[in-house]
């Protein structure tokens, strides 16, 4: 996940953009007008909403934002745009139609909690002239952009003719579409790449109740066949996730504290499309959205979301993922295979790595950034003693382990007992099989099972048995 901090996708959000109002306030007393409380208002703050917020957690995540869009000729439909533009994005394909109302949604919040909304708003389908307009400025910057969104609540603006000629114009170009839908018919999503739903949403789409996690995975196989979809992804609320593409895989939540769920799945379409608008891995790109959804939750309001929040909580949520990372051989080959379905590339290495120190760090690194997963063969405490004699390890397998798996680029670590990596090397299969520059002119065991070898340089005057040396040497001296 950190290698999306530097990233900067080029996004063009689309859908019903709204003002979110919040009424900030206290309450100690119940009004003797009616059984209510009373709110005394402290401040008032006005955010973008809908397809608005997709676009303001692209922009906090760092994306160049594009946006597309009705809104009213009235003074909300200039403060929606005027907020659009500060923030940040491009608000050139915003659309002003003569009549419209602007959408408009206000809440009252006291002590943290949401009292009452209430909104004030246009549903009607927008106007054929409208429509028009809009899909003009969507042919325009459809070429400019990697990948386009479709934030869908049922406001008008996403007509069926425009949905489709949205997904039609973006995949005749290459660019993904990932939509967060609306409704009960789906039909108008047909091609898309991506459909993000909720648990009820789906439930409701299809007719069935989802009361299981394979139930949802057999409504997610569904949605993806009848809607002719690369993935359908079900968000599950306090259940995290199920991404639904070959196979169904369920991502756990992240959230530890939920204090308001206004707008996290706009975050989550967002984190999305950002993540695979970087070229990440649908997996990555869902863990990422998973992550952010978690921050938003955790804030009140519609809440954006930077990547560097996303990283902390990461970091503050996730003390065992080093252990995650550590896995079997036959694991291992399996996420070999799962990476290579997506198109990811598979690097794999191995060694002993007995007293971790900056040589092996560079070492590791070096060979990540020859593909997209870094597979780490381990020799196993057994293997150690056979190759380097009986007073290695230094340091024991379990920790040598948890070590690498510690490191942001070593995406596996498979610890292994047999004299050399061979069985494991057979079985990952990988794409690139990197060893140190000191093997030159060696033959590389395992070598014959990758498609091809690197010979990675080393930091000169690091290595184990140098630091052995020294702290036996240091030993003697005293």
């Amino acid at each position: 996940m950190i290698r999306l901090k530097n990233a900067a996708p080029r996004v063009l959000a689309v859908g019903d953009l709204m003002l979110d109002v919040y009424l900030w306030g206290k309450t100690s007393r119940v009004s003797p007008e009616a059984p209510v409380p009373i709110v005394d208002v402290e401040k008032t703050s006005v955010v973008l909403g809908g397809a608005g917020n997709v676009a303001s957690n692209l922009l906090s995540l760092g994306a160049k934002t594009f946006v597309c869009g009705a809104i009213g000729d009235d003074k909300s439909g200039e403060q929606l745009k005027a907020l659009l533009e500060n923030g940040g994005a491009d608000a050139s394909a915003v659309v002003a139609q003569t009549g419209r109302k602007t959408s408009r949604k206000t809440r009252v919040v006291a002590q943290r909690q949401q009292i009452v909304r209430f909104d004030d708003e246009s549903k009607e389908a927008i106007s054929q002239r409208t429509e028009e307009a809009l899909k003009s400025a969507i042919a325009a910057v459809m070429p400019q952009v990697d990948i386009v969104l479709l934030s869908d609540y049922g406001k008008g603006v996403l007509t069926d003719s425009l949905t489709q000629f949205t997904i039609k114009t973006a995949k005749a170009l290459g660019k993904k579409v990932l939509i967060d839908p609306k409704g009960v018919d789906y039909s108008k999503y047909k091609g898309a790449t991506l459909i993000t739903p909720n648990r009820k949403e789906a439930s409701e789409a299809l007719g069935r109740d989802l009361p299981s996690l394979e139930s949802v995975k057999e409504a997610g196989a569904k949605l993806r066949r009848d809607l002719s979809l690369d993935y359908a992804i079900i968000t599950l609320s306090e259940d995290g996730m199920m991404v639904c593409g070959e196979k169904g895989e369920h991502i756990p939540t992240r959230a530890r504290e939920v204090y308001d769920v206004t707008g996290a799945g706009d975050t989550a379409l967002a984190a999305l499309g950002f993540a695979l608008g970087a070229n990440a891995a649908i997996e990555e790109a869902a863990h990422f959205a998973n992550v952010a959804a978690a921050v938003a939750v955790s804030k009140i309001g519609n809440a954006t979301v930077t990547i560097d929040e996303a990283l902390a909580y990461e970091y503050r949520h996730s003390i065992n993922q080093s252990q995650r990372k550590i896995v079997s051989s036959e694991q291992a080959a399996y996420e070999a295979q799962k990476a290579r379905q997506s198109g990811r590339k598979v690097v794999f290495t191995n060694g002993c790595f007995d007293l971790l120190h900056r040589g092996h760090v560079e070492y590791l690194r070096k060979s990540r950034e020859l593909g997209d997963l870094l597979i780490v063969g381990l020799n196993g405490d057994k293997s150690v003693r056979a190759i380097k004699g009986e007073n290695r390890p230094i340091v024991c397998e379990e920790d040598r382990a948890y070590m690498l798996a510690a490191l942001a680029f070593v995406d596996f670590v498979a610890p292994f007992d047999d004299p050399t990596p061979i069985e494991l090397i057979k079985a990952v299969k990988p794409d690139v099989l990197t060893k140190g520059a000191d093997y030159k002119g060696e033959k590389l065991v395992g070598s014959e099972y990758a498609k091809k070898t690197v010979l990675v340089d080393l930091v000169e005057g690091r290595s184990t048995s140098g630091a052995i040396a020294k702290i036996l040497s240091s030993g003697k001296a005293k």
